[in-house]
């Protein structure tokens, strides 16, 4: 089947391995460490389990996500935490002010710790029975935690996707390589964009769809604006979201550009979140108002750029209410 798929995103779609050298890790440890971060994240740290992963966002008071992260659970005493490497200095400032007399040390486990991304069918079969089965299911392979994320759905065919957490002087991946741009790229086509430190606090968490990847738990105590992420899920106020869209015309794009609506020069419709591209094709990630997408067309720049041409995401976003 996935032979049959392959056209000129064969690449991508075969898989390969790359060093996802822009993100970061940082360790919390400790007896308190997942109870701590249970009351900082949008997500259950206290009940994970290692075989668990979670994919959690670190809000403001006002609901405004600071940070997106991959939590990994290596025991009931050690957290670890994957996040773009520019938000992890911040982070790690913000989350120890909150520390105070709680049983957790916090602390950048970077030089000790590399992040890799595996895609494709070969990257699973070189896992082997131990490739989670379940997206955000964790397994341990040696000293390294493997983690199942959200599948890219290209040309119709769904890529299996996992990060690989191992020791920084380990061997690489026995893979073919992968760059950075075709992981952003299969990123996008899983519906995933990643705070960077242009969107920092423009987004809740609903803007861009963390509830509809499994990174909210509603159910859980409060975190800081959780009243603010509960109000806007309970009463139906999300009014823009994030949606996948092809730039055309070879123009290139940068997150945290802004996007505007055909019909109005003067105010933006939107905020790009996040930028992949493979063999000439640049897709997108962006934050729109879900009200520009009613007529009229969605340019990058200005109301006159390059064109923007909407793709169906891999999962369904409810209409306004």
């Amino acid at each position: 089947m996935i032979i049959a798929a392959m056209t000129n995103t064969s690449v991508a779609i075969a898989g390969g391995a790359v060093r996802l050298a822009d993100w970061g890790v940082m360790r919390a440890q400790g007896e308190e460490a997942a109870k701590f971060l249970h009351g900082q994240l949008t997500q259950d740290t206290v009940l994970q389990t290692a075989e668990q992963g979670r994919l959690a966002g670190y809000c403001s008071a006002k609901g405004r996500l600071l940070a997106l992260m991959l939590v990994f659970k290596r025991n009931a005493d050690e957290l670890l935490l994957a996040l773009p490497a520019e938000l992890l200095p911040p982070t790690l400032k913000r989350l120890s002010m909150f520390v105070l007399r709680a049983k957790c040390k916090l602390a950048d486990a970077s030089a000790d710790l590399a992040l890799w991304g595996l895609a494709g069918e070969a990257a699973r079969s070189s896992l082997g029975n131990a490739a989670p089965a379940a997206v955000w299911g964790v397994a341990q392979l040696g000293t390294a935690l493997v983690m199942r994320v959200p599948d890219a759905l290209v040309e119709g065919v769904a890529v299996p996707r996992h990060v690989l957490l191992q020791p920084a002087d380990a061997a690489a991946p026995a893979l073919p390589a992968l760059s950075t741009d075709t992981w952003q790229w299969l990123e996008i086509q899983a519906g995933l964009a990643w705070v960077r430190s242009a969107t920092v606090e423009q987004f809740v968490p609903q803007m861009i769809n963390l509830e509809l990847l499994g990174g909210v738990n509603f159910q859980k105590g409060c975190y800081p604006g959780q009243e603010v992420v509960a109000r806007s899920q309970y009463r139906g106020t999300v009014k823009r979201r994030t949606l996948q869209f092809a730039l055309q015309g070879g123009a290139a794009a940068q997150v945290g550009q802004d996007i505007f609506h055909s019909a109005d020069a003067e105010q933006p419709a939107g905020l790009v979140a996040a930028v992949g591209s493979h063999e000439g094709q640049v897709l997108l990630l962006a934050e729109v108002k879900l009200a520009a997408l009613e007529d009229g067309s969605l340019h990058l720049g200005s109301a006159g750029g390059p064109l923007l041409a909407p793709r169906a995401l891999p999962y369904a976003i409810a209409e306004p209410q």
